[in-house]
């Protein structure tokens, strides 16, 4: 006679986190129209801004075909998807949509005389339990604020960059520099692109800030994580953020997307919890 196996004990697991997602636009200060784009999806807690360029228009129309392309694309593969992808097969399904957008974009672009030479930077961020998947092209930026210390999380695809990693100049020269918005990568602008991605792990409590360089240009680093650490609400440090970049010159168009995460304490349970966003 067979005894039945032992059942297992119950470990302790991690709560997933809860996310939360907040955005805002503003043409700012010194522009008449707005190139700036974001496009939210909290059902698969997924986050998408662009800053465009080209012609009358035309930025306006890149960073539009690319936020809303990779949001309802990559949304959609992730519904059918997420619960059983790996982390690695999410990456490329990332990789899959803005190639394909990039060319949507390049195409556009070379049929269209009004909109020739179009093309946008990008960030894609992804939250998948306690992992987050950012990717970009371009310098708009993505940021990390834990503990009560901002760091950035990209790094500029741009002529700037450049020069500050080959020691031709200092950050500090780099902020008073005529090449800010000379980027060496973008969306659209040939048929192929590549998007730069890494993994971060999520904690409670951390705020993540992604945004155009019209918020990065006008405020430095220390403002930025004052002016998060100051409010609780995350509509609230949207506008905060947009205002203060709007009088510091509002030189360009301004776009914010903040994403909190909360909860993750441990639990004892033989499952994990379903992710709840």
């Amino acid at each position: 006679m067979h005894n039945p196996p032992t059942p297992p004990l119950p470990q302790r697991l991690p709560v997933p986190l809860t996310i939360e997602l907040s955005a805002a636009v503003d043409p700012g200060r010194a522009r008449s129209n707005n190139e700036d784009s974001v496009a939210l999806d909290n059902d698969v807690a997924l986050a998408v801004l662009a800053d465009g360029m080209g012609g009358y228009n035309a930025g306006e129309v890149a960073s539009n075909m690319a936020t809303s392309f990779i949001r309802n694309e990559l949304g959609r593969w992730l519904r059918e998807a997420h619960s059983h992808a790996s982390d690695g097969e999410v990456r490329r399904a990332m990789d899959i949509c803005v190639d394909n957008a990039n060319r949507a974009i390049f195409n556009a672009a070379n049929s269209n005389p009004q909109y020739a030479g179009m093309g946008t930077t990008l960030v894609v961020a992804l939250f998948r339990e306690n992992r987050l998947l950012v990717g970009h092209v371009g310098d708009s930026r993505a940021y990390r604020l834990r503990g009560g210390r901002l760091q950035q999380i990209t790094r500029d695809h741009s002529l700037l960059q450049e020069q500050i990693d080959a020691g031709l100049i200092t950050p500090e020269q780099a902020a008073f520099s005529a090449n800010k918005n000379l980027v060496t990568r973008a969306v659209g602008v040939e048929d192929t692109v590549l998007l730069e991605t890494h993994q971060h792990d999520v904690q409670p409590g951390d705020t993540y800030l992604m945004c155009s360089d019209g918020l990065s240009d006008m405020l430095d680093d220390a403002s930025i994580g004052q002016l998060l650490l100051a409010h609780d609400s995350l509509a609230a440090a949207c506008q905060a953020l947009i205002d203060a970049a709007n009088d510091a010159g509002g030189k360009d168009n301004i776009s914010v997307v903040l994403v909190r995460a909360s909860g993750g304490a441990s639990t004892t349970s033989r499952f994990w919890w379903p992710f709840r966003r």
